[in-house]
């Protein structure tokens, strides 16, 4: 065509354009983030300005919220899977820019083989356990393919460095176990592993992830002085009949030996007694779903059936109503922190706002083709943006 712009000149101007934006992004890392302070000084002022308002001004401000040096707002950190398949994807969502993201592949060797869907089990999925503990993501069990444990050792994501790490090996590999955090430490408890014994059942295990070297192996994939350590038994085996999670709050260590609305048993673990009680019985009959504890300070329980979300008064020992909500029902799992409860409800997750004077119910939506397994609410990645 006559008036058709030649292939050269094209690339020229391509070109140009090109570098008129390397310099335009070259300039603004240039320029202070404040005029006229230092950049630590700088920082030290924005981060007392909400990171959602950061980051709609500019791009250097957007920048410096996903720095090491900047306080971490707290995110979403899920399990996703897909109907199609069966395999899980691990995902991070941002609520400041409402992105998902993946995280980083998994260390390829030993390669990580999670089965949730097995022909054995057709009316439900095999549970895969995972716990947040001291700012990191930790996965502890899963079943693999022939239904023998699938994690030999803990898998740890540190969103600090956006990496993985590995944990130190379990005495003994399990699978449908109670798993938890209390002060920084890693619990263990009951379940099955290549196969049932009635030692691994009543076992309890716990590891401090405080307590490591500076120094990391040689190929960098794990702290040196990671251990875990024996804690006092369980009275009986009764606890290696399903998943569950056990729930930190105030010393101690919640759990239940089954899910749901069932007649269950429960008990209490003293961290600092090390020793093992009942759970009182306000407590366990108000235990109708998933529990989870804010800060380890203050407990919420989802009603699977009702869909009702309740906080546990210590001093009356009873569940009191916050909110009662339809897209609560069916609840699996649930997270607490920063004042909002999200929950895993049917592969959809839901936010709850409970530090609201009058609570805020609503949806996030998962990335197109996926379901959320697990939730977990973690400092945001660490990250150029």
């Amino acid at each position: 065509m006559a008036n058709s712009i030649p292939e050269v000149s094209k690339r020229r101007r391509l070109s140009q354009n090109d570098d008129n934006n390397n310099n335009q992004n070259q300039l603004q890392q240039q320029q202070p983030l404040l005029p006229g302070l230092p950049d630590h000084i700088a920082q030290a002022c924005l981060s007392l300005v909400d990171p959602a308002t950061l980051y709609s001004v500019c791009r250097s401000w957007r920048r410096v919220i996903y720095t090491r040096s900047f306080p971490p707002f707290l995110s979403l950190y899920a399990l996703l899977s897909s109907s199609s398949s069966n395999s899980i994807q691990f995902s991070n969502f941002d609520p400041v820019s409402s992105k998902w993201r993946a995280l980083p592949a998994t260390p390829p060797d030993p390669p990580l083989r999670l089965f949730l869907r097995h022909p054995a089990f057709i009316s439900r999925n095999l549970p895969i356990q995972s716990v947040s503990a001291s700012g990191n993501l930790v996965l502890l069990a899963a079943t693999t393919h022939n239904l023998f444990p699938a994690v030999p050792r803990p898998l740890i994501f540190d969103p600090s460095t956006s990496s993985w790490l590995f944990g130190p090996p379990l005495a003994t590999p399990r699978r449908w176990c109670a798993a938890g955090t209390l002060s920084g430490a890693v619990y263990v408890a009951s379940g099955i592993g290549s196969h049932f014994s009635v030692n691994v059942a009543r076992s309890v295990e716990k590891w401090d992830l405080s307590k490591k070297n500076d120094s990391s192996s040689p190929n960098g994939s794990e702290y040196l002085g990671w251990e875990w350590e024996r804690v006092s038994s369980l009275r009986d085996g009764r606890f290696s009949r399903d998943a569950i999670d056990a729930v930190g709050w105030r010393g101690k260590l919640c759990m239940v030996n089954v899910k749901g609305d069932a007649l269950k048993d429960g008990v209490v673990y003293d961290a600092e007694k090390d020793t093992w009680q009942d759970m009182p019985e306000g407590m366990i009959a108000g235990w109708t779903g998933p529990v989870a504890a804010m800060d380890e300070d203050v407990m919420y329980v989802v009603d699977e059936a009702k869909g009702a979300l309740r906080r546990y008064d210590p001093g009356r020992d009873t569940w009191h109503q916050i909110v009662e909500s339809e897209s609560l029902k069916g609840a699996d799992q649930i997270a607490a922190g920063g004042g909002r409860v999200c929950v895993v409800c049917r592969g959809r997750i839901v936010v709850v706002d409970v530090a609201a004077a009058r609570p805020r119910v609503w949806d996030v939506e998962t990335p197109s083709g996926l379901e959320a397994v697990a939730i977990h609410m973690l400092p945001r990645m660490c990250q150029l943006v």
